[in-house]
């Protein structure tokens, strides 16, 4: 019996990993895509500008699987700066090399350079997205993944007779980078969009956009599969197509039961699986979403644009003009009830075919604040009206982006990039959800703490929306490399003896992107399972950038087959390393030794 450490003998572990594959790939199929990043001309509300792409198109492409496949996406950057990608809701077990976000698992993809992701499915069914994970630049670079079930399997629900993807999108006038880098420098409040894109166009109801609306043509009779990706950066939205009922029956790659309803209410990085039968008289009908805004009814400074497209039946009849508007339905922007009422309904399919297996005794529980804040601002350099940096914070730490990725530095034993000892609790307990709060709550401190966590421990945490800076809302949180259960949800501040009562531990939702609800708390469970570096936070991107972050490094189980792959060849380059020691963290991280029998 040999003792191999996994980090020291790559050429041994790397001949096991790819008789692994290959046994795996046997039984699903490998795909190939080439993604060219550049910069592409295009003309939206009246303004001509340059944006990064992909292949030359906005929404970027498909990327269409079985359940269990393979793909490899070789990224090529032609464009002006460094750019990463991720898979948003794919678990990529022991793989987070190719998970994607800056900082955390890998440094930019620069001009001029290429990068091969191998993205590995595993349990996820239905719809996904893909989406750039460094700066804002998702804003353009984005898509959709169809994920169809396996060979010889079916949706657990009526063959649909198409599908149609909805990526819908913000848009943005100006020079969006430029605009995010001066109010990052500045402290100051981060661009909000000026419009809604569905599949690319603005719609009817923007100006210099009528002649490009995006049409779906449908057949009287027919029931279609709308795979709905939020890809917008800091909004949720309600969405509803005039005249007809939408049964919602998957969620972030997963199976719900069939919710009935006549709008939606999804959140940035959420999917939705909606069936829709075409059985209304043959005219044209508008499909529309406009924001949800969750702060304060006197924050009025939202985009309240509606974007839009036309589903239109095909045949010969007389167009209706304009097409029926779903006036009735779609919710106005301050409609804290009808997003209330339409997320309560969510629940797991639960059957046979598509078990839960909700984590029943917990191993390790946190409590998280999620807040905004503000962030001392030295030498009067910041422009904000208290002269400090607007931030968000999770338990009052705001996640400061190393230069060295969080990943590399574990796998190596790099000590500089990171400390091992995030807050399980806040650093003081108040009135979170009150109106009249301290001014000692306001200011938060920067950091770049990690989570750690043993394999297969099972975890509950419950996130504490907080009303600091009067800046309550909805908060989406992310969690990659694992889905997660959805336990609990309520008003106010959590109560710890009350409140676990009322969990649903039989179908509760199992998600990767769910809301912290306004002056609320969520209450969510995982097993940590994918050994690697994965990125928590929230999917709203100003919050995002003001530090509203954190990552969780789950440690090896011990075996081969749940231990951490090791990198690839040709990782993207970092900063110059010299400043970072090699030495074991003081947390005493360190991979499992592995036996070789």
């Amino acid at each position: 019996m040999v003792l191999i450490s996994s980090h020291k003998t790559w050429p041994f572990l790397s001949w096991a990993i790819l008789v692994a594959q290959l046994l795996c790939m046997a039984r699903a199929d490998v795909h190939f895509y080439d993604f060219i990043l550049k910069e592409t001309s295009v003309t939206k509300l009246c303004e001509t500008k340059s944006i990064m792409t992909v292949n030359d198109s906005f929404p970027g492409p498909t990327i269409e699987v079985q359940k269990g496949d393979t793909v490899f996406v070789n990224v090529h950057n032609h464009g002006d700066y460094g750019v990463t990608l991720h898979w948003h809701g794919v678990k990529q077990p022991r793989n987070p090399w190719s998970d994607g976000p800056e900082f955390i698992t890998q440094c930019v993809i620069g001009p001029g350079t290429n990068f091969t992701y191998e993205v590995i499915f595993s349990d996820e069914e239905g719809t996904l997205w893909w989406h750039a994970h460094s700066d804002w630049t998702r804003a353009t670079i984005h898509g959709a993944i169809v994920i169809s079930p396996e060979l010889g399997k079916s949706y657990p629900f009526p063959e649909p007779d198409d599908d149609k993807v909805i990526m819908i999108a913000a848009w943005y006038t100006g020079d969006l980078k430029e605009l995010v880098d001066e109010a990052m420098k500045d402290g100051t409040d981060l661009p909000h969009s000026d419009g809604y894109a569905i599949n690319g166009e603005l719609g009817d109801f923007c100006t210099c956009s009528q002649e490009t609306t995006h049409h779906w043509y449908v057949d009287y009779g027919k029931t279609y599969l709308l795979r709905i990706v939020n890809a917008v950066m800091n909004a949720e939205l309600f969405f509803a197509i005039a005249d007809h009922n939408l049964t919602v029956v998957g969620m972030d790659g997963g199976y719900v039961k069939p919710i009935v309803t006549t709008y939606i209410m999804i959140s940035p990085g959420q999917t939705m699986d909606v069936l829709l039968t075409a059985n209304q008289p043959l005219g044209r009908y508008y499909i529309a979403t406009r924001q949800y805004s969750s702060e304060d009814a006197e924050v009025t400074g939202f985009d309240h644009s509606i974007g839009s497209a036309i589903l239109q039946y095909r045949g010969n009849y007389s167009l209706p003009s304009p097409p029926v508007f779903p006036n009735a339905t779609l919710p106005l922007y301050l409609d804290f009830g009808a997003a209330l009422r339409f997320t309560n309904q969510l629940r797991s399919l639960a059957s046979e075919d598509h078990p839960v297996d909700v984590p029943g005794d917990v191993s390790t529980k946190m409590f998280i604040t999620v807040s905004m804040g503000e962030i001392y601002c030295p030498n009067s350099s910041c422009t904000s009206v208290s002269g400090n940096k607007l931030g968000s914070s999770l338990n009052n730490v705001s996640w400061v982006n190393p230069s060295l990725d969080v990943l590399s530095a574990y796998y190596r034993n790099l000590s500089g990039s990171y400390t091992a000892d995030f807050p399980d609790w806040p650093p003081s307990m108040y009135n979170f959800t009150g109106d009249d709060l301290p001014d000692s709550v306001d200011m938060t401190y920067q950091g770049t703490k990690v989570k750690v966590l043993n394999y297969n421990e099972t975890v509950e945490i419950v996130f504490q929306g907080t009303n600091v800076l009067k800046g309550s809302m909805n908060h989406p949180m992310h969690l990659h490399g694992h889905n997660f259960y959805v336990v609990g949800t309520g008003h106010g501040n959590f109560d710890s003896k009350m409140d676990p009562r009322t969990y649903n531990l039989v179908d509760p939702p199992h998600v990767n992107t769910f809301g912290v609800p306004k002056n609320g708390w969520l209450a969510v469970r995982f097993t940590a399972n994918n050994p690697g570096v994965w990125f928590w936070h929230c999917h709203l991107d100003r919050h995002m950038s003001w530090g509203m972050d954190t990552a969780f490094i789950v440690k090896d189980g011990g075996t081969l087959e749940t231990s951490l792959r090791p990198p690839p060849a040709h990782m993207p380059p970092c900063m110059d390393m010299g400043s970072y020691d090699i030495s074991m963290q003081t947390s005493s991280i360190d991979h499992v030794e592995m036996q070789q029998l």
